[in-house]
């Protein structure tokens, strides 16, 4: 088990807090069809994303509404989140039996053991949240079948002086790493997996907001 950093907790009690805050107002079913949509959205964006059926799956740090509340029921699903137990116990916006084709993991990602290999892993917005970001990148590598593919979201810093700035200092508490976007893209080819594509879903000051899809060759 790894042992977690105090930028990792903080970030993890902030993560809850957010969420707690975030949906305390909005209608279970109704944000689950919002969320339903956007994720359907999201996904169209995709290059040649197909889900044969009995194929593997897993949404690493999937949230209590993340890709696997659209994903088909004829593959084989895994759902990865430290907070899933938290999740259940303070939102009624999820609960694991809403999900019998889903098998949950609630646990670190770092601390994620399993013999599958997977033909796809989602990472949505969570890889900036790990407490050990190299030895995450070489699990979501090392899950992927060969050609495998690996969707992931991040926030990437857009400029020099605040990314080292944020190193610095808690500018930015619910991300414990603060990198730009060709960091990221180092991450992923220094690993040997190739990038297929490359999106910014959204512009910002500090950060934009990208998806990354890279192959395992």
């Amino acid at each position: 088990m790894q042992q977690k950093t105090w930028k990792w907790n903080l970030a993890q009690n902030i993560e809850l807090r957010w969420w707690k805050n975030y949906l305390q107002d909005k209608n279970p079913t109704e944000y689950l069809v919002w969320k339903k949509e956007y994720w359907n959205n999201l996904l169209a964006q995709i290059n040649d994303l197909k889900f044969e059926n009995g194929c593997e799956v897993l949404d690493c740090g999937c949230g209590p509404a993340g890709v696997f509340i659209i994903l088909p029921e004829n593959i084989g699903l895994d759902a990865e989140d430290p907070l899933l137990n938290e999740y259940e116990n303070n939102l009624p916006h999820f609960k694991k039996a809403m999900y019998p084709n889903v098998k949950f993991h609630a646990l670190p990602f770092e601390d994620f053991t399993t013999e599958k290999k997977y033909d796809v892993v989602f990472c949505m917005n969570a890889i900036n949240h790990v407490s050990d970001l190299d030895l995450c990148y070489d699990k979501l590598s090392s899950l992927l079948k060969p050609n495998g593919k690996l969707i992931i979201t991040i926030d990437a810093h857009n400029h020099p002086f605040f990314k080292h700035l944020f190193r610095l200092i808690p500018g930015d508490v619910l991300h414990p790493h603060q990198f730009d976007l060709n960091d990221y893209e180092q991450l992923l080819t220094k690993r040997g997996l190739k990038i297929l594509q490359t999106e910014k879903l959204k512009q910002e000051f500090f950060f934009n907001h990208y998806l990354q899809v890279a192959q395992k060759l």
